[in-house]
Formats: structure tokens, C-alpha cells, sequence
């Protein structure tokens, strides 16, 4: 099994004010982040399958609707799966929740502090976790560093997770891209937490922190609580394979320690849905 489990979806106008701002500031005037449904199944097409993210991010310029990720993932169930997104700051988010998910299927919830501008551990936000705890539904968070000014940097720390992770054990959670840069704090919350788990996606592009996150993650014994996934469209599927496959190509010819092969190819083929609960 390749089963992606970061990706997204970006149509013309879900994105907008600081997101597209910084975006055009980080790459050129030129560039704008799209990602269509035909882009999305192209990239995943010669693999098991996906999660696909929506994002309900105000704060920041970002808006993703559940219903166009429902109405996507819809056209190959058992193959790509829907999170929801809900901005924790709206009133009755917790509602908002449970209707986004018995209206259109989804099976997760995606949240992202330092773009929708909330203090995960704020505890008006505790009766969000508890009701994705109460439906099973897995979280996804983006807890570490963007690009975007108008982001809460001091909101995403990994572990400002723990504290939820202690009030529900029971849920499943996800921190993307190894919480980069904070790589060690994240591989220790997850560590300590038996129903945690840390994404490798993005970091592809990073080859000497993503060296170092591995060698991290072996030598803490936490390998097998990385889930492999790209978060397309800012990197692909299959440049994520190769990425993972020929990170021991910056050691060459040192005394740096590898990356065994069997565990580049234990996180390639994680069964994430398995993991997940997803159906």
C-alpha cells in the first residue's frame, strides 16, 4: 500500500487576503496555489489512495469548503477520504462539526492554529476535541511554522497538544510535517502518547531537517508513528517517495548515521486507514 495522508484541494478563489498575499511574497506575483480535482486524482492516480483536507481558515484567508471535499472524495469511496474543517473560533463549533460530518460523510477534522489564529489549549476549544472524540473522527493539526505573517506562531507548538492528548486519550491525532522546525518537541508528544502520530509531508523539500527528523524518530523508537504523506499541491505523491527513498544520499561517504531500508519502505507503505479507523 502508498496511501497519501496529506492532501489538498485549492479552487480558483479558496484562497484569498494574507494566505495569497504571502504566497505571492514567498514565490513570485505569478504563482497562486491551485489545486483542481483532475490535478488531485492525476497525482494520486498510480496509488492507494488519500486523505483530502478541507479548511475553514477566516483568520487567514483560506476556505475550502466541506461540501467541494465531500463531493470529491464522493467519486472513489474506500480510496480517498474527507476531513472536515472547522474554525474553532465560531460559535457552536462543535455543532458545526457533527452537521458537516452526518450532512456530507467526512471522516476526520483538519485543524490549523497558526492559519485560523486559536490557542489549542484555550479550553473554550475543549468541547471541539470532545465531540471529534465522541464521532471517532481522527484530527489532522498543521502544528508548527508557516509563511503566512498573520499567523499565531506561538499557537503551534507541538506540545500544546499534549494537554488534549491527556483529556482524550482515546483520540486519534495527527501533528503534519513532524512540526517542523520543532521536530524533537513533536517526536516527544507523540512519543508519550499512545494515540498520537506525526506526518513526514512537505519535508521533502527540507532534505537536511528531514534527515535529521528520521534519525530522530529511529533513535527515539517513534518510526512506526510516522504517516507517510506529501501535502499536495505544494509537493507531489511520488516526490515524497523518492524524497524518503534517497534520504541517506546526503551521508554518503560519512560516518552519519542511514536510515534502514526497512523503515524508509515501513513508512512509504503504512496502512493509514487502518491506523485511522477510516472506512
Amino acid at each position: 500500500m502508498i496511501f497519501d495522508c496529506h492532501t489538498h484541494l485549492f479552487l480558483p478563489g479558496q484562497t484569498s487576503g494574507p494566505f495569497r498575499a504571502a504566497v505571492k511574497r514567498s514565490w513570485g506575483e505569478h504563482m497562486d496555489i491551485i489545486a483542481t480535482e483532475a490535478q488531485h486524482e492525476a497525482n494520486i492516480r498510480q496509488f492507494d489512495g488519500a486523505i483530502v483536507l478541507a479548511f475553514d481558515a477566516p483568520a487567514t484567508g483560506i476556505a475550502v469548503p466541506n461540501q467541494t471535499v465531500a463531493e470529491y472524495v464522493a467519486t472513489a469511496p474506500c480510496r480517498l477520504f474527507g476531513f472536515a474543517s472547522v474554525d474553532p473560533n465560531r460559535p457552536n463549533a462543535a455543532r458545526l462539526l457533527e452537521e458537516a460530518i452526518k450532512e456530507y460523510g467526512l471522516q476526520g477534522l483538519k485543524l490549523g492554529p497558526i492559519y485560523q489564529n486559536f490557542y489549542p489549549t484555550d479550553q473554550q476549544h475543549f468541547e471541539l476535541y470532545a465531540k471529534a472524540a465522541e464521532l471517532n473522527l481522527p484530527i489532522l493539526w498543521h502544528q508548527g511554522t508557516s509563511f503566512v505573517p498573520e499567523g499565531y506562531l506561538d499557537a503551534s507548538r507541538p506540545a500544546y497538544l499534549d494537554p488534549i492528548a491527556r483529556a482524550f486519550p482515546q483520540l486519534k491525532m495527527i501533528i503534519a510535517h513532524m512540526g517542523h522546525p520543532w521536530v524533537d518537541e513533536c517526536i516527544s508528544v507523540v512519543r508519550k502518547n499512545v494515540n498520537m502520530y506525526m506526518d513526514l509531508s512537505a519535508l521533502g523539500s527540507r532534505p537536511w531537517q528531514f534527515y535529521n527528523a528520521l534519525v530522530s524518530a529511529m533513535e527515539y523508537g517513534v518510526t512506526h508513528k510516522i504517516l507517510f504523506g506529501s501535502d499536495f499541491p505544494f509537493f507531489t505523491t511520488q516526490g515524497m517517495i523518492d524524497a524518503t527513498r534517497n534520504i541517506n544520499h546526503l551521508v554518503e561517504g560519512t560516518k552519519l548515521p542511514r536510515i534502514p531500508e526497512h523503515i524508509i519502505e515501513d513508512i512509504i507503505h503504512r496502512n493509514t486507514p487502518d491506523l485511522l479507523g477510516l472506512t
